[in-house]
């Protein structure tokens, strides 16, 4: 019993983790919706803003509802610390702006998001930092690559769209080999499947606006990771830069963590379903979920995740294909964000990869009849029904 209560499960940790009660004893989370907080005296005030006593300062940086969110999700994470940022994209900046400087390098996947792939390629090279993409499976293309002055290793497991599987704890022995970090967005599992920090990742990356949140309400992003980085250089860029979540986001983030567990068991058994049925269909060429036994880190996937995810790509012939069925599905959004309860489908080629090259695109595998569905918690059948209606007449 005793290990139960100083162990708690991930479910209890999602529901209780970084809760405290004001005066007021409330039992949801209160949210403090102010930009500034008040001291008690001149001399508090010095010193609370000298970091000398603990305490709120300002929203930007100090929020006592941020900081529930933080503390939740670093438990669920199994890291030490957790800062929450304004999106996903504002926390992979704030990392890379507090621990890398110009002459520094980077190594990442070219599989992983359109946004994410341009930062490293177009954005950051003007402060001096140079970013090398290499495939996510190749272990030998991530030690080629390496350079004396890479600090970074950068990835998403499973990738987007086409749920590709990084072998974590081989990276991070490649990492920490060389003296880099290993960093892992983790945005496509969450804590709930995946933790990448047991496997020996340095960093966690977050877009709470996807799975964390649940429906789609919010943006936000976290860094999950130990203290000495989490506190010692990206809290002091973040207090500095600014780009913080906002006390009404972080509260959305709170209630959406509490149903995590159960929300990704869905997902999950949703996902499989569709994929299983997909692959058997003639209009498809391929299926990419790695559920499936046909996916090529199916056994990788399986040890080192928790459940294989909510999300599931499929390649038909040809652009038009692709827009046939996505003008013709009506339980599944037409939309570029995923993790919502709702069923999504994007084309990725002409919307979140459509601000690359064609020949990035096509090193990623991004083709013109690719779709990446979400897959929500309506009811499989249902999507089954209308993804077999939008498929018909398709060669």
């Amino acid at each position: 019993m005793n290990d139960h209560i100083d162990q708690p499960s991930l479910a209890t940790l999602a529901c209780r983790a970084g809760s405290f009660r004001t005066a007021e004893m409330e039992h949801s989370e209160a949210l403090f919706l102010t930009s500034s907080f008040c001291f008690e005296s001149a001399a508090q005030a010095a010193a609370r803003f000298a970091g000398e006593e603990p305490g709120n300062v300002y929203s930007r940086f100090t929020n006592p509802t941020v900081r529930a969110f933080e503390e939740r999700l670093a438990a669920l994470e199994g890291g030490e610390r957790a800062i929450a940022t304004a999106s996903g994209m504002s926390a992979i900046l704030s990392l890379v702006m507090a621990v890398l400087g110009a002459g520094d390098h980077v190594v990442a996947s070219r599989s992983i998001f359109g946004t994410s792939v341009s930062l490293f390629s177009n954005v950051l090279p003007r402060f001096g930092v140079q970013a090398s993409l290499v495939d996510l499976t190749d272990l030998d293309a991530w030690r080629a690559a390496i350079t004396p002055a890479t600090r970074m290793l950068f990835l998403e497991t499973p990738s987007n769209p086409l749920t590709e599987v990084a072998d974590l704890e081989a990276l991070a022995a490649l990492a920490h080999e060389h003296g880099a970090w290993l960093v892992v967005d983790n945005c496509f599992c969450t804590p709930a499947l995946q933790r990448p920090l047991a496997l020996g990742a340095d960093l966690v990356i977050h877009s709470a606006t996807k799975f964390l949140d649940g429906q789609g309400r919010c943006l936000g992003g976290a860094i999950v990771g130990p203290a000495e980085i989490v506190d010692k250089k990206v809290f002091p860029f973040l207090r500095t830069a600014g780009p913080s979540m906002s006390p009404f986001n972080a509260w959305v983030f709170l209630k959406g963590l509490e149903t995590l567990p159960i929300r990704m068991e869905r997902h999950c058994r949703n996902a499989l379903a569709i994929a299983s049925w997909l692959e058997q269909r003639p209009e498809v060429r391929r299926v990419f979920y790695p559920g499936l036994a046909s996916h090529p880190q199916h056994a990788l996937a399986a040890r080192q995740q928790a459940g294989f995810g909510g999300i599931v790509s499929f390649e038909l012939v040809d652009r038009a294909a692709a827009w046939h069925v996505v003008d013709h599905l009506r339980y599944f959004s037409i939309t570029a964000n995923l993790g919502d309860a709702k069923s999504i489908v994007t084309h990725p080629a002409t919307t979140t990869h459509g601000r690359l090259s064609q020949a990035e695109r096509d090193a990623m595998g991004v083709s013109e009849g690719l779709l990446r569905l979400s897959i929500g918690l309506e009811d499989a059948d249902d999507l089954v029904a209308d993804l077999a209606r939008a498929l018909h007449g398709i060669a």
